[in-house]
This record gives structure tokens, sequence and C-alpha cells, in this order.
């Protein structure tokens, strides 16, 4: 084992870079390298990148300068940058950083052992193409590794959409549907490793449409189909567009017993004003109807959101119309921002409002949510709830996992082990998390 190389991979942004970084892994196991949680140990150092934030490119220029001792240090040594700021930079990140040696798009990560050989014959590698193979198949994975009892599975990837402040359009491309055969291969394949719940990915993940054995399937119809899957407990998917709420989908989360009763279906604004300026294709009602009919097919389902404060030109009705939504629909979590540039989007020319109100305005509004959340959690109490066991927990004998609704829970658990899945009962509620027993009669 001491030809091995060790790879380091940092990780920004959301759950199918997570994703992507485990599969340039495993990709990049093949050419002979394991993981290291060390920079300082690493052969080859990568930032798996994400653009959704104002400033991330130059807060990757900021990580890179900080390898410039090891890189002098470790001459062989070799760093590479994926993801979004890659697609997005392309030779910009390789002329302002030299000690770069490759820059791979989040389409192309399948060529990246490729590129890391070029780079180790002393060339520079960029790849930011939207090749036509995919990118899936290519891979080949590492021997069947054992995993945790959670995973996320990409399913569809790029949005076709263009909102107005967001920058996927243009790093993740349009989108596409990966066939059902290879989701299905995919999902059984993680189950005999260990994993009990699978979480679908998308950056559209309800628009999703891949090639099945008597045409495009749903994302409804995929979750039957995952729902037949021996050994597959629970099923999730994220993130959701308003306008790809299909029935089937709807009433799939009141008749499919392995989609867990949680849905995470952004708004971004409660204002019609300002939902039309993001080039939404939704309205504040179409939205609330929407939450209805949901909530009709699974009463006990937990809405969670993403909420943009600060959007240009929100004035302070639009901001208020975004607070009595929320007070309507009652979040049990929420993601929610200050506005911020992205370059290259409509709204970057628009003009913005004032820094000082907008960061009042998050304030109020998350004071909301976060009052929202406590006393959906503080409704828990008392009530019988399945929790699938991640990890332990920080005490002797305790338990840690997630309950039906995503809710962190602690459990005494002698006995128990990480895997299985416990009705408990919830005895208190905390800030983050619910304390629980197990159901023993």
């Amino acid at each position: 084992m001491g030809d091995q190389k060790k790879l380091y991979i940092k990780t920004y942004g959301c759950q199918m870079n997570v994703y992507d970084s485990e599969r340039m892994a495993e990709a990049m196991g093949g050419s002979g390298y394991v993981e290291t949680d060390s920079p300082d140990d690493a052969d080859m150092i990568l930032l798996n990148t994400c653009h959704i934030r104002e400033k991330a490119a130059e807060k990757v220029y900021s990580e890179l300068g900080r390898f410039k001792g090891l890189k002098a240090e470790k001459p062989d040594l070799k760093i590479g940058v994926a993801g979004c700021v890659a697609q997005a930079e392309g030779e910009e990140i390789m002329r302002r950083q030299p000690l770069v040696d490759l820059v791979v798009g989040p389409q192309a990560y399948h060529r990246l052992p490729e590129m890391e050989a070029k780079a180790r014959a002393g060339e520079k590698a960029l790849d930011t193409d939207f090749p036509e193979e995919d990118k899936f198949e290519r891979l080949k994975s590492r021997p069947k590794a054992k995993r945790g009892p959670t995973a996320f599975l990409t399913v569809q990837e790029g949005c076709d959409k263009f909102c107005a402040f967001c920058v996927v359009p243009y790093t993740r491309g349009a989108e596409v549907s990966r066939p059902v055969d290879r989701i299905l291969t995919e999902a059984r394949d993680l189950v005999e490793r260990g994993v009990r719940e699978i979480t679908l990915l998308g950056q559209n993940v309800n628009a999703y449409h891949g090639a099945g054995p008597d045409g495009d399937w749903s994302l409804a119809q995929l979750i039957w189909g995952l729902n037949e899957i021996d050994g597959l407990a629970r099923i999730r998917f994220t993130t959701s567009h308003p306008n790809d709420m299909t029935d089937d989908l709807i009433a799939a989360h009141g008749e499919c017993e392995k989609l867990m009763p949680y849905l995470h279906l952004p708004v971004q604004s409660g204002s019609d004003r300002i939902l039309k300026r993001m080039n939404r294709s939704h309205d504040r009602d179409s939205y609330l109807r929407l939450i209805e009919r949901i909530r009709a097919a699974r009463p006990d389902i937990l809405i969670s959101g993403d909420f943009i404060v600060g959007f240009p030109e929100e004035t302070d009705q639009d901001f208020e119309d975004t607070m009595a939504l929320i007070e309507e629909v009652k979040y049990g979590q929420a993601f929610s921002f200050k506005y911020s540039t992205r370059p290259g989007t409509p709204a970057a020319e628009r003009a913005q409002v004032d820094d000082v109100v907008a960061t009042e305005r998050l304030y109020r509004l998350q004071a909301l949510i976060t009052k929202q959340q406590r006393e959906i959690k503080d409704s828990m109490v008392g009530r019988n709830v399945g929790v699938l066991f991640e990890k332990p927990g920080r005490l002797d004998g305790q338990l840690v996992g997630k309950s039906d609704h995503l809710h962190a829970v602690h459990v005494e658990a002698r006995g128990a082990a990480v895997g299985e899945i416990a009705e408990v009962r919830i005895v208190e509620s905390g800030p983050n998390s619910l304390r629980g027993e197990i159901v023993t009669d």
C-alpha cells in the first residue's frame, strides 16, 4: 500500500457538491488515490467550489493562497479547482494562481484521472466543457466500501428556469435527467453497502424526466420505483421548484410509505411584484394553493423554504408581503439570505437595496422563522416518531439520528446500533434538536 497517493478534497456549497466530491474521490481511487483529512498529507488537493454567493471566487483565491507554502515544500503536490467557480472562471483561475495545476467544471469531472495524469506530466489541464457523454456512466467506483446509513444520489442537473438572481443555468447548464435504470442500479448498490435513506438531488429535482422502460418517468414514478427496493427504508428529495410540483408527486407524499413527510419548496419572496422581477414564474396565491394541496395529501408534512431578503427594488411593502406569507405557511425550517449580487445575472445590474435596510429585514425574517421552527419542534414533544440512527452521540450510550421530519434527535439507545430505525417518543425540545426515548412496549 506504500505506493498509494493521498487526495484531500474540500467541498463548498450544496448537497450536490457533496455527492460530486464523493464521485471524484471514487474516480481518483482508480488512479491509486486514497482520501486524507489533511491537506498537509496530500499528494493532490482539490477544491470543489460553489458560485452561489457573492465573492465566492475571491474566497477560492484566498484559500488557494494558503497552499503556497505547502506547494513550495512539496513541488510534486498537485492542486485542482472543481465545481461552479471553476466553470465560471476557467483560465482566469490559472492566470491568477499559477500554483493551480488543473481546473475542471462540474460536467467534466469524470475526466479528472486523465487531467491528473496530464498534470503529473508537467502540463496544465483545463476542462470546462459540457460533454455529451454521461459523466455518471463514465465513472468507475472503487471497491464496494461500506457506507453510512444515509446517502445523496444525484438524479438531475442543471436548470432551465433562469431566475434573475441565480448562476446555476450558466455553471451547471441546461436541465439533464439521468436514465431510470442507472439511478435504480446506483440506489441498489448503496443499499447493499449499508444505506437506509437516500436523498435524491437536483438543482430542480422535481423537473426530473429520465428515460424509463416505458418512456420518460416523472420524479413520482422514480420514487415509486425506489420504493420497491428491499432494504431502502426512506426516500427524500431536494431542491424543488413550485412550478414542477405535479399531481402525481403530491399524491406520492400521501401514498408512498417510504417518502418522508418533509418537503423543501423555496418561494424566495411573498411579493408578486418581486417574484415577477425574480422571474420565478409563480405568484403568491399559486404557491399558497400548492401548500394547501400538499398538506391535504399529507397533513403532518413539514415544509421548508428559501428566502432572499433585500432583492433589488424590494420595498417595505414587498417585504411585509413576505412576512405575511411566512405567517400563513408556518415553516418548520427555512434558509434565508440577504441578497448579494451574482456576477452575470440580470439582478446584478439593478438598483440595490440599502445594506442597512436589507440587514434589518433579514433579522426580522429570521426571528419569525426561528419562532415558527421552535413552535413546531415543541409540538413534537409527546409524539412518537421514527428515528434513523446515524452516529454515536457525545454521551456514553447515546445515538443521534434524524426523525421522519428531518429533526435531529438524541436518544439514549444502549443496545441499538447506527443504521437502525426505532420508534422514539419525544420527551424534550431544544433549540437545535429533540431528545427522545425508544418506545419499548
